[in-house]
């Protein structure tokens, strides 16, 4: 395997190339978990409302997602901030 081989697969191991998830990316292991999703349009929507208030936040998963975009996805927030992360989610009824 040569070096660019190497690097495609390094590339490919921390995102799906959209930026719309981060897929076994180290940079997130110390963010907190703010809820899981099972689809990538319900997990978009919920990140991009934690944006449009100021909260960073990122979708996150080990592996791959499926051809439909479903997989265990994560909504995480950079440390200390999870508590305000929650109090937006949980006000505006996730369920």
């Amino acid at each position: 395997m040569g070096f660019l081989d190497r690097f495609r697969d390094r590339v490919k191991s921390i995102g799906d190339g959209s930026g719309r998830i981060q897929i076994n990316d180290p940079r997130f292991d110390d963010w907190e978990t703010v809820h899981q999703f099972e689809d990538l349009a319900t997990g978009l929507a919920w990140r991009d409302v934690l944006r449009e208030h100021g909260i960073p936040a990122e979708l996150t998963s080990d592996w791959e997602l499926d051809r439909y975009g479903r997989g265990d996805i994560h909504l995480q927030v950079p440390p200390g901030m999870w508590s305000d992360a929650e109090e937006l989610v949980s006000g505006l009824d996730l369920e």
